[in-house]
């Protein structure tokens, strides 16, 4: 895309070559097995939409960090009806990014795009430990005779021996999911929504210190009172800041290697929503360079 129509809207003076480039954003507006609020299609345009207004400069970071991620958005391409179809397009655009030496973050559609991101990683990487905010396990092996649905997704993603979860806000869980996580506790840590006041950031980010890390954010792991405009919201989901010091505490001790946000289904003319996404996907992308270049 046009630095104009990509993330952040930079004008054509701050844009990058492909070559340059350290990031690359993939839109990836997937929506096939979504079972109960729908519009996650039309998630990737509404972030590249709203992050036009964002504020380039970090108050935290005290920077700008665009220039250091050196970003580029690429062209959403017209996706495949058949879901695994569809996720064989998004593996190979992944595994040119990654190919390039660039960092991929995908902005979703459903959760289901998140194994084909993780396979890629593997091959690349190795072990590979997926940090996963979510109000749901998505633990099922299949839902509605679907084994690529969104709510099969991180069970999809341990069809890789080398995947280890930690999983942050699950408050939604089925009992053939809580069988499964009992017959896998090396491979999957829950820290349950209902514990929160309990958890220790600093405890949580000892589990990814000896592996690369990748980053899947649903956005209903949010409480519905800042992320209304998802397809299955939950009550006492997570805040901003309780995203972000996990988030941060990860980044300054590990190797992050990869990112998606997907499941943000746009309420028209409600735009906060939108601008919470885009936020984060700059902030988390300042947080992983500021790191990476200490």
């Amino acid at each position: 895309m046009s630095p104009e129509e990509g993330f952040l809207g930079l004008p054509q003076e701050e844009s990058v070559t492909y070559s340059d480039a350290h990031t690359a954003i993939i839109p990836f507006g997937l929506e096939s097995s979504v079972t109960y609020g729908s519009g996650t299609g039309k998630g990737p345009e509404a972030i590249l939409k709203a992050s036009h207004a964002l504020e380039l400069f970090d108050e935290e970071l005290m920077n700008e960090p665009y220039r250091e991620i050196k970003l580029i958005t690429l062209q959403q391409p017209k996706i495949q009806n058949d879901i695994e179809k569809a996720l064989s397009q998004l593996k190979r655009m992944v595994t040119q990014v990654v190919t390039d030496h660039k960092f991929p973050f995908v902005l979703g559609g459903e959760h289901s795009i998140t194994p084909a991101i993780v396979q890629v990683l593997v091959e690349k990487f190795g072990t590979v430990k997926i940090l996963h905010f979510d109000a749901h396990a998505d633990l099922r092996n299949e839902y509605e005779g679907n084994p690529h649905s969104h709510a099969s997704a991180m069970r999809r993603c341990l069809d890789f021996p080398e995947v280890e979860i930690i999983s942050c806000g699950i408050r939604s869980i089925s009992a053939e999911e809580v069988l499964f996580l009992e017959k896998n506790p090396t491979r999957v840590k829950i820290y349950w929504a209902k514990d929160k006041s309990q958890w220790g950031v600093q405890e949580i980010a000892s589990h990814f210190q000896d592996s690369p890390v990748y980053i899947s954010i649903d956005v209903d792991g949010f409480d519905p009172s800042i992320m209304p405009a998802t397809g299955t919201p939950e009550p006492n989901g997570l805040l901003w800041n309780e995203v972000l010091d996990i988030i941060t505490a990860i980044s300054q001790n590990s190797l992050i290697i990869g990112a998606d946000i997907n499941e943000l289904a746009p309420i028209p003319g409600f735009h906060a929503c939108d601008f919470l996404v885009a936020k984060l996907t700059y902030k988390l992308l300042g947080l992983i360079f500021e790191s990476a270049n200490r």
